[in-house]
C-alpha cells in the first residue's frame, strides 16, 4: 500500500519494501526493520521513521482510545463509539469488524489491530472527517510487534486477561506480561478492578468493577430482559438500562460508560441516558431465531465460552463448537471441559482448521471431557448445526460458538463462504 504525501521530497511512502522506488520512501517500523536492505535494492527514495511522519497524519489532533483484553474488546469499543455518536460527537472506530466513521462503515474486516501505517491512514481519514475520537482495539500481537508505535493514547482500557494466543506467546505468563505492558506508562488508563492478573502504573489510573471497590462501581444490577444497573462514581449514583444480555456484558458496559465519562465533558447521567440505544455487536450473543431459540457468539476461549454459557444457564443448552487450527492447542481441552459442564448436549465440530487435521483438533478438545455420553462429533459444521437443530426441544437453546459474524471458513489457506447465522436461516427456512 502506497500513500501519497504532498510537499515532501518523495511522492509516496510505503511500509512494504517491494513497493519502493525512486519516488517512494520506505517507512521504517519495528515490524519491517529486517527489510531495509530490500528497500534499498528496490531504489527506495529514502528511509523515514514512522514517528517522523506521524504529524502528517494528524495523530496529535484526535483523542485515541485503545482497548486491550482477552474478551470484550469489540463490544466495549463498539459501545464507546455508539455512546460518543449519540452524545453528539464525531468519532471513528477501528477493530476486528473493520473501520467505522460517523456511523458509516468505511472498510471491512481486518486484523484486530492493522499495521502501523494503516492505522495512521485511518486516523488521517478520521481527522479529515472532523472526528474528535478514534476508538481502536489493541491486540497482544500488536503490542509485541509495536503496531501502535508513535501513537499517544488519551485513554487505555483493560477489559480482562484469560488464556489465549499461546501459540504465539508460548506461556500464559508471557501473555499476561504483554497485556500489562500496555499500561506501564503514565497515560490515562481504565482498569477492570476485578481482574486479579492486572498490573499497571497507578499514575493516572482509574478503575471499574462489580465485585471490588473501584472508581466506577456497579452497586446493583439485574439481568432480566437485557440488563440494568446502578453505577456509583464517588457521590454520584446513576441508573442505566441496556438490551445486552449476560453478566459479562455488564463489564463491557461499565468499561464503556466509565471511559466515555473520562474522555468527554458529559455527566454520568447524560451518558447513562444513551446506553440503551446500543443494540450490541453482530455475532456477539446474537439471537438468530427466537422460536426455536438459536444464538450465535464469537466466543473462542475457555473463559469466553464460560461467560456466554453461564449467561444462559437457566436454559437447557445444546452447544456446537470447535477450535481454530494452527492456534493455541492448550486451550482446546479447557474449552471441551467448559462446554461439557454447562451444556445438556455438545456437538464438537470444525471451526477454521487451516492446515491442521480437523479430527486432531477434535481429539484435543475431547481430552478435556471425562463423561462423553452427551458428546457428539460431526466434522462438517453445517451438518453439526443441522444435528443440533434436530435435537432441539421446545425449551432448549442451540448455542453456536467460535465464529460469530465471520462469513467464511478457513481450510488450508483458502476461505470458503460460511456464516453460522445464514446456515441456521437456511436450515430453518427463514428469510
Amino acid at each position: 500500500m502506497k500513500i501519497e504525501l504532498p510537499n515532501q521530497a518523495y511522492k509516496y511512502i510505503t511500509e512494504n519494501s517491494k513497493e519502493c522506488d525512486a519516488e517512494t520512501a520506505f517507512v521504517l517500523t519495528h515490524q519491517n526493520s529486517g527489510y531495509i536492505e530490500d528497500a534499498k535494492r528496490n531504489n527506495a527514495h529514502s528511509i523515514v521513521r514512522i514517528e517522523d511522519i506521524a504529524e502528517f497524519f494528524g495523530v496529535d489532533q484526535i483523542k485515541i482510545i485503545g482497548i486491550t483484553g482477552t474478551n470484550g474488546k469489540t463490544t466495549t469499543a463498539s459501545a464507546i463509539y455508539s455512546f460518543l455518536l449519540d452524545l453528539g460527537y464525531k468519532a471513528a472506530m477501528q477493530g476486528t469488524r473493520g473501520l467505522f466513521m460517523n456511523d458509516e462503515a468505511c472498510e471491512g474486516k481486518t486484523l484486530t489491530t492493522p499495521s502501523v501505517l494503516n492505522t495512521y491512514r485511518h486516523i488521517y481519514q478520521a481527522v479529515s472527517a472532523g472526528c474528535e475520537y478514534f476508538v481502536m482495539e489493541v491486540s497482544s500481537h500488536a503490542i509485541v510487534q509495536k503496531r501502535i508505535e508513535g501513537l499517544s493514547f488519551a485513554l487505555k482500557i483493560l477489559t480482562n486477561i484469560t488464556q489465549d494466543h499461546l501459540d504465539y506467546h508460548k506461556t500464559l505468563e508471557e501473555y499476561i506480561h504483554v497485556k500489562n505492558s500496555f499500561f506501564q506508562d503514565e497515560s490515562k488508563k481504565l482498569i477492570n478492578k476485578d481482574e486479579s492478573k492486572a498490573a499497571f502504573n497507578f499514575k493516572n489510573a482509574y478503575t471499574y468493577g462489580i465485585e471490588n471497590p473501584a472508581t466506577y462501581r456497579l452497586m446493583a444490577y439485574s439481568l432480566n430482559d437485557g440488563s440494568s444497573g446502578i453505577i456509583q462514581h464517588f457521590q454520584e449514583i446513576v441508573p442505566f438500562t441496556a438490551s445486552l444480555h449476560g453478566f459479562f456484558n455488564l463489564y463491557n458496559l461499565m468499561a464503556a460508560i466509565s471511559a466515555t465519562h473520562l474522555i468527554t465533558d458529559k455527566s454520568l447521567e447524560e451518558i447513562a441516558d444513551v446506553v440503551d440505544n446500543f443494540a450490541g455487536v453482530s455475532g456477539r450473543m446474537e439471537q438468530v431465531c427466537a422460536a426455536p431459540n438459536v444464538i450465535v457468539d464469537f466466543a473462542h476461549t475457555p473463559d469466553g465460552m464460560a461467560q456466554v454459557l453461564n449467561a444462559l444457564k437457566e436454559k437447557e443448552l445444546i452447544v456446537v463448537f470447535g477450535a481454530g487450527g494452527d492456534r493455541d492447542r492448550k486451550k482446546r481441552p479447557l474449552m471441551g471441559r467448559v462446554a461439557a459442564s454447562l451444556a445438556k448436549k455438545v456437538i464438537v465440530t470444525s471451526d477454521n482448521p487451516r492446515y491442521e487435521d480437523p479430527q486432531t483438533i477434535v481429539e484435543d478438545i475431547l481430552e478435556g471431557i471425562q463423561e462423553k455420553s452427551n458428546i457428539m462429533v460431526e466434522l462438517n459444521r453445517k451438518k453439526a448445526i443441522q444435528m443440533a437443530l434436530a435435537l432441539q426441544g421446545e425449551d432448549d437453546v442451540v448455542v453456536i460458538l467460535g465464529k460469530g459474524d465471520e462469513t467464511d471458513q478457513i481450510i488450508y489457506d483458502e476461505k470458503f463462504p460460511f456464516d453460522d447465522r445464514e446456515v441456521v436461516k437456511e436450515l430453518l427456512n427463514l428469510e
